[in-house]
C-alpha cells in the first residue's frame, strides 16, 4: 500500500490496482484555498491555461444513492457504519442557486444536477425552479438536466418537467434482471428503471430545448466479464425509441472501485460488436466538448435514419477528451473541481459564507479556470500503473459522473 500525498480524497490509504481502498480519513471537508483576485467583472466566457471555454457545470446535491454500484458505491465501504455529510454541510438550493448564476455569468449554459442520487435530496424540484429562471447573457434559458439511476423516476418525472427540467439521463446496465440486480447490489429490479424512463418520455423529457430529439438518454458502463453480453440486448430494446444509448468505458474514478484495466472493454470493440448486427454511421458532434463519439443507424439507404437513433460511445480510457472539455463539478458541500479525475476541489462555500459579494465569487471563479490545466486522461496511458494508483482522486458519488 501506498501512502497518498497531498490532493482531495475521502480515504487516506489506497491499496494496489483491483484491490479496495482501506477508509482511515475523511478528507471531504479539506479543500483548497480559493486564491485572492481582482478579475474584471463577467464577459460571458473564460478560457483555461488550454484554450477551453467554460460552458458546463455538474452540480451534486447529495453524497446518497439507494444503490452500491461496484464502480461507484461499492457495499463494503459505503456500508451502514459510512458516514455521509450532515445537511448543514450541504448547501441550500438559495446558495447553489446563487453559484450558479455567476456560473452563467462566466458562460455556462447547461447544468446538470448529479449525487449520489440525486432524486433523493428532498424538495429538489424547488431547486430546478429557481434554476429555470436563470438566463444566458445574451438571454437565452438553459439546458437544465439530470442524471438519475432511475429508481424514483417514475413517481417524479412529472413534476421534474413541471418544475422546468429539460431532460434526463438514466443510468443503466444491463436489461438482464440478475445481472442488473447484482451490479445494482440492492437487488433492485429492471423492470423499475424502465418504468421510469416511459414515465421520463411521457412527461416530455426527452427534447433539447431546442426541440430536437433524442435528449432522454440511458448510459450503460460497460465492465469485461461483467456484463458487457447485455451490449446488442440494449441496443435492440432502445433502437428506434427515442432513447439515445450511450456506452462508457469503465473509468478508474476515485479509489474505492477495484478499478483494472483488463476489466475496460474498449470502444471501438463495443462497436464492432454492434456493427455484427447493425449498420452503424459515425455523426458529427452535436455540441463543442461532446464526451460522447456518436454513430447513428443506418437505413436502407445507408444514411442515418433518425427515427432508428443513434448510440453513443464514451471513451475517457481509450480515446480522452481532455482537448475539448468545457466542464467544472461543484460538490453538494461547496467544492469546485475542475475535472472528474480530479484530487482536490476549490471551497466556494467557504468564501461564500464568509461573507464574499458576487464580485468576489465572480473573481474567484475567472482566476481558478483561468489557472486550470487538467488532462488526467491524456496523462494516464503514460502513467506507471503504482503511480496511477498514487494518485488521489475524488470519489464519483461525490462530484457525479
Amino acid at each position: 500500500m501506498a501512502l497518498l500525498q497531498g490532493g482531495f480524497s475521502r480515504f487516506g490509504i489506497i491499496c494496489r490496482m483491483g484491490e479496495r481502498v482501506i477508509p482511515l480519513v475523511d478528507h471531504r471537508t479539506v479543500g483548497l484555498a480559493v486564491p485572492a483576485s481582482a478579475a474584471p467583472a463577467p464577459a460571458g466566457t473564460l478560457v483555461d491555461t488550454r484554450g477551453r471555454p467554460l460552458r458546463d457545470l455538474r452540480i451534486s446535491v447529495t453524497d446518497r444513492c439507494n444503490f452500491r454500484c461496484s464502480y461507484c458505491m461499492p457495499k463494503d465501504v459505503f456500508n451502514n457504519e459510512y458516514a455521509y455529510l450532515p445537511h448543514s454541510a450541504l448547501l441550500s438550493f438559495e446558495e447553489i442557486t446563487r453559484l450558479a448564476t455567476r456560473f452563467v455569468a462566466h458562460g455556462v449554459h447547461k447544468l446538470r444536477l448529479t449525487g449520489g442520487e440525486p432524486l433523493l435530496r428532498k424538495g429538489l424540484e424547488t431547486l430546478i425552479a429557481q434554476l429555470a429562471t436563470l438566463r444566458t447573457p445574451d438571454g437565452q434559458p438553459l439546458d437544465i438536466t439530470l442524471t438519475t439511476n432511475g429508481s424514483l423516476l417514475a413517481r417524479k418525472a412529472q413534476a421534474l418537467k413541471s418544475a422546468g427540467l429539460n431532460r434526463v439521463t438514466v443510468s443503466l446496465d444491463g436489461l438482464d434482471d440478475a445481472t442488473f440486480r447484482a451490479m445494482n447490489d440492492v437487488d433492485f429490479p429492471v423492470a423499475d428503471v424502465l418504468a421510469g424512463i416511459e414515465a421520463a418520455r411521457a412527461a416530455g423529457l426527452g427534447q433539447y430545448p431546442d426541440g430536437r430529439p433524442g435528449a432522454l438518454k440511458v448510459n450503460m458502463v460497460v465492465k469485461r466479464g461483467t456484463n458487457d453480453d447485455q451490449i446488442l440486448p440494449m441496443a435492440r430494446h432502445f433502437r428506434a425509441t427515442g432513447v439515445t444509448l450511450r456506452f462508457i468505458e469503465y473509468m478508474d474514478v476515485g479509489a474505492t472501485n477495484g478499478w483494472r484495466m483488463d476489466e475496460v472493454l474498449p470502444s471501438a470493440e463495443v462497436v464492432k460488436r454492434l456493427q455484427a448486427e447493425f449498420a452503424l454511421v459515425p455523426l458529427q458532434a452535436s455540441a463543442p466538448g461532446e464526451t460522447a463519439e456518436r454513430w447513428g443507424y443506418a437505413g436502407a439507404d445507408g444514411r442515418h435514419d433518425p427515427l432508428l437513433g443513434e448510440v453513443g460511445f464514451i471513451s475517457s480510457v481509450t480515446q480522452a477528451f481532455c482537448g475539448d472539455c468545457n466542464r467544472a463539478r461543484l460538490s453538494m458541500d461547496g467544492k469546485l473541481f475542475l475535472c472528474l479525475f480530479a484530487g482536490q476541489g476549490y471551497d466556494l462555500r467557504a468564501l461564500m459564507r464568509g461573507g464574499a459579494n458576487d464580485a468576489q465569487l465572480d473573481a474567484a471563479m475567472a482566476t481558478i479556470w483561468q489557472g486550470r490545466s487538467d488532462r488526467y486522461s491524456e496523462l494516464r496511458a503514460s502513467l506507471p500503473p503504482d503511480v496511477q494508483q498514487a494518485v488521489r482522486r475524488v470519489e464519483m458519488s461525490y462530484i457525479g459522473g
